[in-house]
């Protein structure tokens, strides 16, 4: 990794990566939709996801490719990118037992590509959240263990949002250890309603508003207020929640009876304990986003390798008007910070 005053390092915090290959999961737990994905029948390089023997998606082998990832980080000048599972395989639906056998071989998988590039690849680790205790065992592998530098959870897990009680013993131990908690928004196909299945729906509307739900969680619900230190960042600029923040306050303010039951704060008090990834591809909104939260709170994020993400991560942000300093946050400055890495480490 290199510097020059041309360019800036970057640390893409938000990417996805899968095993090649991995047990037949129905067979293994013998029940439920999981996702496989089946290599048969498709050109090289390529496989399709499945959900409980369905077609899901198409994905390449820079879904699962180290090689082919380092490929592409050098066309597109991405310094380290940090690895975490596809939201899909969170499996919080699942018997815990179940979901926590699948997240450790997730997890040894992550762990096996950062060993073997670690100055290109940081990993996240998924945990079985609806087990919180379960949750606290595995995160505690993953940061001590396997030499993973946080987590990556849902925006839900299940009916609880973020502040439901059975998560404190998960929010406890995470502050205790400073796990950073990437919070991506997801649904199971079968929580997706009908009338956002057309146009995208559930990607373009649905995700920014569960994100917002959950930022709503953690602030409005006094996650925050009873864990004051922890480390959490939200995917795809914090959805929709900095955009009606100035509405969340109002009803926070005029509805204390429904919104100021399990703090005395307004969502907006917070804001310096949270943070959220730059991709809202879109140079008006991420100036926004900057000035609602600051450029301190913002990390570079692409969502590789999936078509919704920013195909050439940091492009944006490289080629726009923002000064020196601010770009040099968002690209790399505040994701070492988060996540406790030293630069100099990564530095050829």
């Amino acid at each position: 990794m290199t510097s020059t005053p041309n360019r800036h390092l970057k640390i893409d915090l938000h990417t996805h990566i899968l095993p090649e290959r991995w047990p037949d999961l129905a067979k293994r737990y013998g029940y439920g939709t999981w996702i496989q994905l089946d290599h048969e029948g498709c050109p090289p390089g390529e496989a399709n996801m499945m959900e409980g023997g369905k077609f899901f998606r198409r994905v390449q082998c820079n879904c699962w490719s180290p090689e082919a990832r380092i490929t592409e980080l050098d066309a597109t000048t991405v310094d380290i990118q940090v690895l975490s599972t596809v939201p899909v395989m969170f499996a919080y639906w699942a018997k815990p037992e179940d979901t926590l056998d699948l997240a450790k071989y997730l997890n040894d998988n992550i762990a096996q590509s950062v060993a073997e590039d670690p100055k290109r690849f940081v990993g996240l680790g998924t945990v079985p959240m609806q087990a919180p205790e379960l949750a606290v065992q595995e995160m505690t592998r993953c940061m001590t263990e396997l030499g993973l530098h946080g987590l990556q959870i849902g925006s839900h897990v299940g009916e609880w949002n973020l502040d439901a009680p059975e998560l404190d013993v998960f929010w406890r131990a995470a502050e205790a250890i400073q796990c950073p908690i990437f919070v991506h928004p997801w649904n199971d196909s079968s929580e997706t309603p009908n009338r956002q299945r057309p146009y995208w729906g559930a990607w373009l509307v649905g995700m920014p508003c569960e994100t917002t739900l959950a930022m709503c969680s953690v602030t409005m619900g006094g996650v925050l207020e009873r864990f004051p230190n922890l480390k959490l960042c939200f995917a795809h600029g914090g959805g929709s929640f900095l955009a009606t923040l100035g509405r969340i306050d109002h009803g926070f303010n005029v509805r204390p009876d429904l919104c100021a039951t399990k703090t005395k704060h307004p969502p907006s008090y917070y804001l310096d304990k949270l943070y959220i990834d730059s991709l809202v591809h879109d140079l008006d909104t991420l100036k926004f986003v900057i000035q609602k939260i600051g450029a301190s709170h913002i990390m570079l994020g692409s969502d590789y390798p999936f078509p919704l993400g920013e195909h050439h991560p940091g492009k944006m942000i490289e080629e726009s008007d923002l000064d020196d300093e601010t770009k040099q946050a968002i690209l790399y400055k505040n994701a070492a910070t988060f996540l406790n890495l030293k630069v100099e480490d990564f530095i050829q």
